[in-house]
């Protein structure tokens, strides 16, 4: 459909207030599994953010960009390739995915033990290959070829058996098999300059995450990097029309905020990068386990988060009003790697003393408390309960808090073990015995 040229569509019409699952959920569950998993091969060069743009794209630390590293001469990548799979082009990679070990229902029972209220696997990443019978896609995605299964039906049951909510990432900004003859992208600009932004590709993505909505109802519509500029107004195959038909669909559904200057329920921050999204209502980080969201066999220990790790992000992201979106990445027969694996049992383990501190929190007035380096504490606040998350080195401490506004008598750890509390010059005096990772303090407003 061709618009008159003075026709602006006004996305303000979509807005609407955040519902509560969201808000409530603090942690999400992002799985990237594609055709990249079978070479799962990326340097390890750092975190999204805190790398050069000049070194980001050849060294780029993400597995799941492997199709776009591989096409720089002179890049790792591109020699690992060679030595490797040779002249293997990369479909091929597509045929040797078998998902031989895929138990969606185990893989749920550990995100819901680490606290996981959503999970949001990829449904097509820029590779273009689909993980569900994608229209128009023929004999391209999982389907028909590799795992030769819906793995998006699959995991959306499990999810929603597990008492999860389900949602779907879709990249619409970048489709290399339709694109498959562009510049290699080497800076931050291309990424955006180099997308496909022709009608016949803003149709093709419209009915693909139209199917995903009307197959499965996912709570999150995840896009990523943009969509396509000939989609992006208010008539047939418009991205007004999907926004539109997804909250019919979904009335508690939520989109991010990656379908460029239009319309979005929440921000979202990867990593480093992008953190001057985490200063809006409402905001979500995502980021790996390690540093890559596919998997990566060049990684170890060093570029994983251990457990007591991911907890302070969490507490922190969480105490500043943020949900974490943490992916995993599992092989390419569908096991989740061992290191991820220890990383997502600790975190299991804290959450089964601490999630009270954490689902359904808010950030706490700064005028009543504030965080704090050394020692380390972050607030939250649920209901009529304060908390105080801190990592304590063992003896006395000094909460950054406002004494006179809080109970010190209902002072308690998560368990219900009391603590001593008592005023001090600089906020609230506490003992705690020394923690590897960070303990909850449970106060009552005075």
């Amino acid at each position: 459909m061709t618009l008159p040229e003075e026709h602006v569509t006004d996305w303000s019409l979509l807005q609407r207030p955040l519902p509560d699952w969201y808000a409530d959920a603090k942690l999400g569950i992002f799985v990237h599994w594609g055709a990249y998993s079978v070479p799962a091969w990326a340097e390890p060069t750092g975190e999204l953010g805190a790398v050069d743009e000049g070194v980001w794209f050849r060294h780029n630390s993400y597995a799941e960009w492997y199709r776009n590293t591989i096409r720089f001469d002179d890049s790792p990548a591109r020699e690992h390739h060679r030595l490797v799979h040779g002249d293997a082009p990369y479909d091929d990679f597509l045929d040797a995915w078998t998902a031989e070990e895929f138990d969606p229902a185990a893989w749920c029972d550990l995100f819901a033990r680490a606290g996981a209220r959503y999970v949001v696997p990829t449904t097509k990443h820029h590779d273009g290959i689909a993980l569900w019978d994608a229209p128009g896609t023929a004999a391209r995605n999982t389907v028909h070829r590799g795992p030769r299964r819906d793995l998006i039906g699959d995991l959306a049951t499990a999810v929603r058996g597990a008492g999860m909510r389900f949602g779907v990432y879709y990249s619409g900004g970048l489709d290399w098999h339709v694109t498959p003859h562009l510049p290699v992208i080497d800076t931050f600009a291309n990424v955006r300059d180099l997308r496909p932004n022709d009608p016949a590709y803003a149709a093709y993505a419209y009915l693909h995450v139209r199917d995903l909505v009307d197959r499965y109802r996912p709570d999150v519509l995840w896009n990523d990097i943009e969509w396509p500029d000939a989609g992006k107004h208010d008539g047939r195959l418009g991205l007004f029309e999907l926004f539109r038909h997804f909250y019919a669909t979904v009335p508690g559904g939520v989109v991010n905020d990656r379908w460029g200057d239009t319309h979005w329920d929440y921000r979202t921050s990867e990593y480093q990068h992008g953190l001057e999204a985490e200063s809006a209502p409402a905001w979500e980080n995502n980021r790996g386990i390690g540093l890559s969201f596919g998997v990566n066999q060049v990684e170890d220990s060093r570029h994983l988060l251990s457990g007591p790790q991911l907890v302070r992000h969490l507490v922190d992201v969480v105490s500043r009003g943020g949900n974490l979106l943490l992916n995993v990445g599992p092989t390419a027969s569908g096991a989740i790697p061992a290191g991820q694996r220890r990383t997502l049992e600790a975190l299991a383990d804290w959450m089964g003393v601490h999630s009270a501190a954490v689902h359904g929190s808010r950030p706490v007035d700064p005028a009543l408390a504030h965080p704090c380096d050394a020692p380390w504490v972050r607030w939250t606040r649920t209901g009529a309960r304060i908390w105080a998350l801190v990592e304590p080195a063992g003896g006395p401490l000094v909460l950054p808090a406002r004494a006179d506004r809080l109970d010190l008598a209902s002072a308690a750890l998560a368990d219900g073990t009391p603590v001593v509390a008592r005023p001090d010059a600089g906020g609230v005096a506490v003992e705690l015995p020394a923690a590897g990772t960070p303990v909850a303090v449970a106060f009552t407003p005075a």
